[in-house]
């Protein structure tokens, strides 16, 4: 009897053992695609993490590494167009999964938090060559997109689950790009362009308070910190964080800029 069920001795048949593995298998793939993730939670500044945040690094040098290929504009587009291609899948993967997984919240999904909506930006600045649209993504792209690896919000959303990947390919080819205009295109943030910047994200923040309001939503963080850990955890309770975080931008934006601003100083000979 054991035999015609296809077992003999107790020991799984060939046949039956592969379609338990195929089964496992395909339960282990699902584990890394539920909104409702069963994986441990991601902790801040872990081994993967860390290994995350340095190959980002690296992909980011890269462009200034092999600079002298991008002298012409056709292999230029052999870099603009995939990198463009790769974040615009990303994003629509993201949020076909939070539809496939019926978790779509018009609350918490729309792409007004400061580093998705460059995700956006920087398809265009991509495919458009935009040197005024890269003087803004360059603050606020770099900015918002450093904080975001930082300190990300991906509660049990750990390596290797969907979301740990797109997010950091999102965020991360945010920075990419910028670093590719700069290497490719010898484009240059100025002063002025991180003062419109600070203007540009001050007047967002307060369309967004207002559609926070209507919608019962947090982009932005505006109305509340978010639960996990980050920065705005040392900036004081709501709203003089808020204050705090306008502090912090600025400073933030002058660090990016003193490449820049030691590059213009040597080249007009100031000691």
């Amino acid at each position: 009897m054991l035999v015609r069920f296809g077992y003999r001795k107790g020991i799984i048949c060939p046949k039956l053992k592969k379609k338990v593995s195929l089964v496992n298998g395909v339960m282990k793939m699902n584990a890394y695609f539920q909104f409702h993730s069963k994986l441990d939670s991601f902790r801040l500044f872990s081994m993967e993490h860390l290994v995350t945040i340095a190959i980002i690094i690296i992909l980011c040098i890269l462009p200034f590494v092999t600079r002298n290929q991008y002298k012409k504009d056709g292999k230029r587009r052999l870099f603009r167009f995939p990198l463009a291609f790769l974040l615009l899948i990303s994003d629509v993967l993201q949020h076909l999964w939070l539809v496939e997984e019926n978790a779509w919240s018009i609350k918490r999904d729309l792409p007004l938090h400061l580093s998705d909506l460059v995700v956006i930006l920087a398809i265009i600045m991509l495919l458009t060559k935009s040197n005024k649209l890269f003087q803004f993504m360059y603050f606020a792209g770099i900015g918002s997109s450093i904080q975001a690896i930082l300190t990300p919000n991906l509660g049990r959303y750990s390596f290797p689950h969907f979301q740990y990947i797109e997010f950091f390919i999102s965020h991360g080819g945010v920075i990419l790009a910028c670093m590719f205009m700069i290497a490719a295109f010898n484009y240059r943030p100025t002063i002025r362009a991180l003062w419109v910047t600070v203007l540009i994200v001050n007047l967002y923040a307060a369309c967004v308070f207002f559609l926070n309001k209507l919608l019962g939503s947090n982009y932005l963080y505006i109305m509340k910190k978010p639960k996990t850990p980050s920065l705005l955890d040392y900036l004081g309770p709501w709203p003089w964080y808020l204050l705090s975080m306008e502090i912090v931008m600025i400073v933030s934006f002058y660090i990016l800029y003193i490449p820049f601003w030691r590059k213009i100083r040597d080249s007009s000979g100031v000691s």
